[in-house]
């Protein structure tokens, strides 16, 4: 049997034919259509008109509103003055001498001859005392002269000086008047240690003054003794700092329900008044009275001890009135009862009634029958005397001469003071400024060291006379006023942390937006710059 061919298989053939061919599968992923260039243009311009308004509006508003206004300040003078630089403190005195028995000549040759005397004895330059002749029909303060030296002849050589004005009288015998040709005097010596010893205990407290204080060495006094520094250093820490006006207060104090009156305005009037007078030139002052009802377990002792003060002036638990209008109180306290303080040697001797409490008051124990209702004016005499001598003392006046002659040389001191404490307080704000430039500075600070500058001038220019005092007071009080501006102290505690701290959850969620669009914008641009560069090198290549 013969083999024969297998029919062929037309479907599979058809089938083989017929199948679509399968490509393999690619790993690119689909591209986004081009944009239009109108569509880039168009989102370019919404980025950028966001960036204009940033920067063009958005900014300048915000540096505006935010910048600390700095007042230009003349920081080189101000630092001129503190450190003593700008001004040279003198104190020029006139010393006026009456000699009516003297030729003209004669007058004349003995001013020289002591004028020498006392060039000779200075040794500070800062406190001249400058002799002029002076006319009997005038007192010394219608020729502005701080002393009055009235020469009379006699048999000795004495000096007194006048305890209710300031006038020196000095007696000579006529033996002692130099000649014309004479190079030098006893006479002359002796009026001129006489005025040395005068205005000694001004001279050492201007010293000291200009020694505690930031002065060029040329300018300050040769040095004090120990002893002269540290009664001075007392006298500055016991009395209190300068104000214009004080309020008096006048306190009662008793234990029980008598006394329960006292007639304290008519004791003021006639006891203290007076002193007040002569101080009102440089001082100012309120008064108020009161009665208080005080016990303590403290001076319940007829002889307080040392150990018993500390409960018996603890100013803290008293009843007193504060103080008005802001002016610096003096307290005044009688305290009606038998104490009396024992001495610190021998504590069972009482030797005192009184003491003086430093930058406070006094206390004045006063011993009354137990049925006393009412404390009359006489009765006050001899505390309302002590209040008087302890506010001196108190206000910073000198101990020694005549009261016009202490009250005038408190004037003279007071002005260095306050010239002082002004120039200092004006290189504080100026170191304050350099050391913190985000500090605000206001406008009125910078009126308030303009005006501070200038009566400085004046008062350096008048030193040593009421114009003078009366502008120290004036640079004083604008320069404290100037440094303690509120607007300006308030930048003092806001470092930057705290800025920060306040734009960043501000300025950020708007920030991060516009720094992204602006980063993809820019990648952007380069890509399509890349592109087209691409392009045209290869038509080129073409």
């Amino acid at each position: 049997m013969s083999a024969q061919p297998l029919p062929s298989n037309d479907n599979d053939v058809s089938i083989a034919t017929i199948a679509p061919k399968q490509e393999a599968p690619t790993s690119s992923k689909k591209l986004p259509p081009p944009e239009k260039p109108s569509d880039v243009r168009r989102r370019s311009h919404v980025i950028l008109s966001f960036w204009l308004i940033v920067l063009l509006l958005g900014l300048p508003i915000w540096w505006k509103t935010t910048t600390i206004y700095r007042a230009d300040l003349p920081l080189e003078d101000m630092l001129e003055w503190a450190d003593g630089k700008a001004c040279r403190p003198v104190f020029p005195l006139r010393i006026s001498i009456q000699a009516t028995s003297l030729q003209d000549q004669e007058a004349q040759n003995l001013l020289r001859l002591t004028q020498h005397a006392l060039d000779d004895l200075n040794d500070f330059a800062g406190h001249h005392l400058r002799l002029q002749m002076g006319d009997e029909k005038q007192d010394s303060a219608d020729n502005g002269s701080a002393l009055t030296i009235r020469l009379t002849p006699g048999e000795g050589t004495t000096a007194t000086l006048d305890p209710y004005e300031p006038i020196l009288d000095i007696t000579y015998p006529q033996n002692t008047i130099p000649s014309p040709t004479a190079s030098s005097s006893a006479l002359a010596t002796y009026i001129a240690s006489q005025l040395r010893t005068t205005f000694a205990e001004e001279q050492a407290t201007i010293s000291y003054l200009l020694s505690t204080n930031s002065m060029p060495s040329e300018h300050r006094p040769l040095g004090l003794s120990p002893e002269t520094a540290e009664a001075l250093a007392k006298r500055t820490t016991r009395s209190l700092k300068y104000a214009p006006t004080y309020h008096l207060t006048f306190s009662l104090f008793t234990s029980g329900p008598l006394p329960s009156s006292w007639d304290i305005e008519t004791a003021i009037e006639e006891y203290m008044k007076p002193v007040l007078d002569v101080l009102s030139p440089i001082h100012n002052f309120t008064i108020d009275t009161q009665v208080q009802l005080y016990a303590s377990p403290g001076v319940q002792n007829q002889v307080l001890n040392k150990e018993d003060l500390s409960s018996f002036i603890n100013a803290a638990e008293w009843p007193l009135s504060p103080s008005i209008g802001g002016a610096p109180t003096i307290n005044f306290i009688v305290f009606v009862g038998n104490q009396t303080i024992a001495s610190p040697s021998q504590e069972a001797a009482p030797t005192s009634h009184s003491w003086l409490i430093p930058q406070w008051g006094t206390v004045f124990l006063l011993s009354l029958p137990g049925d006393t209702t009412h404390v009359a004016a006489t009765t006050l005499k001899q505390p309302l005397l002590t209040f008087t001598s302890h506010l001196l003392s108190l206000t910073g006046t000198p101990e020694s001469g005549s009261l016009p002659l202490r009250l005038s040389t408190l004037a003279r001191i007071r002005s260095a003071d306050l010239l002082l404490r002004a120039s200092s307080t004006l290189g504080s704000l100026a170191r304050l400024a350099m050391a913190l430039p985000s500090i605000s500075i206001p406008s009125s600070v910078a009126d308030g060291v303009t005006k501070t500058m200038s009566h400085l001038r004046l008062a350096c220019d008048n030193l040593g006379g009421t114009e003078g005092l009366a502008h120290a007071r004036i640079a004083e009080v604008e320069a404290e006023r100037a440094f303690f501006e509120k607007s300006m102290v308030g930048q003092l505690y806001f470092p930057d942390e705290h800025k920060i701290a306040v734009y960043l959850p501000l300025l950020g969620p708007v920030a991060v937006p516009l720094v992204m669009g602006l980063i993809n914008e820019i990648k952007a641009w380069r890509k399509r710059r890349r592109e087209r560069a691409e392009k045209g090198a290869e038509k080129k290549g073409e």
